[in-house]
């Protein structure tokens, strides 16, 4: 006869891993899209998080009250919300870089209510948050995310983060260098090609002035930009990569600041 004793010590202990995990799902990409069903989010938290605990060594968790109990489980939401924020911070470079793109093109007020997010966004971000998001899905960045927050058990144990805000702002400044950078390495060929276009268009409206510049340029830039768009479009997965790299570092570097 199959026995399974299930204490009220361990109920304690699994809520604790839960909370990390779906405070992670709550934040972390491709898991947080307001499509996605609240019961499956909450499913696959409590699915994972019994996976952990079936897998992982019992660890000692040391509280004398309720208060410290609390505690603990606040550090361990921050711990979870850290490590999905930093995931969540490299894929709002897609959107960065769909902005300039429209602005470039002329369609910066042409915005949509993206449903993934709920925020407004231009059309070329939604293009390039959808395509970049699919080759990220492709190359597995949900496995290596369920992978990576398995590991940070390892790491930071349950009620073992510590935050180094010196090395948090650190990684965060050096972050933001690596967003504009990224960001302009994916729109730099709609960037280029309107900036010739412009002067084309300047050298015109010197030579013809009768002609009415303003509307022709308008119509130029957006069936040019289109043809960029299109033209480009091989180089996404590049652009999927560096973003995919980018990952990587920034939650290896977040559980850096935590150990």
């Amino acid at each position: 006869m199959l026995e399974y004793g299930f204490t009220y010590g361990d109920l304690e202990y699994f809520l604790l891993i839960f909370i990390r995990v779906a405070s992670f799902v709550f934040i972390a990409p491709f898991f947080s899209m307001s499509n996605t069903p609240k019961n499956v989010r909450v499913a696959l938290s409590f699915f994972v998080a019994f996976l952990l605990y079936q897998s992982m060594p019992r660890q000692e968790v040391v509280y004398d009250s309720l208060i410290g109990y609390t505690i603990v489980i606040l550090k361990e939401v921050i711990t979870g919300l850290l490590i999905g924020f930093a995931a969540n911070l490299c894929s709002t470079i897609v959107a960065f870089a769909g902005q300039i793109a429209s602005m470039e093109m002329g369609l910066s007020m042409a915005s949509m209510m993206d449903p993934t997010t709920r925020e407004n966004t231009t059309v070329t971000g939604v293009y390039y948050n959808y395509i970049i998001l699919l080759l990220l899905m492709s190359s597995g960045m949900h496995r290596y995310f369920l992978k990576a927050l398995a590991e940070t058990y390892i790491l930071i144990p349950v009620n073992g983060a510590v935050l180094n805000h010196e090395k948090l702002l650190n990684a965060m400044i050096e972050f933001l260098s690596d967003y504009i950078i990224i960001g302009f390495r994916i729109c730099l060929p709609i960037f280029a090609v309107m900036v010739i276009l412009n002067a084309v268009l300047g050298v015109l409206a010197k030579v013809s002035p009768q002609l009415n510049m303003f509307a022709v340029g308008m119509q130029m830039k957006v069936l040019v930009g289109l043809a960029i768009l299109l033209v480009t479009a091989s180089m996404l997965p590049d652009a999927a990569n560096f973003i995919y790299d980018q990952m990587r570092r920034m939650v290896a570097t977040f559980v850096e600041t935590m150990m």
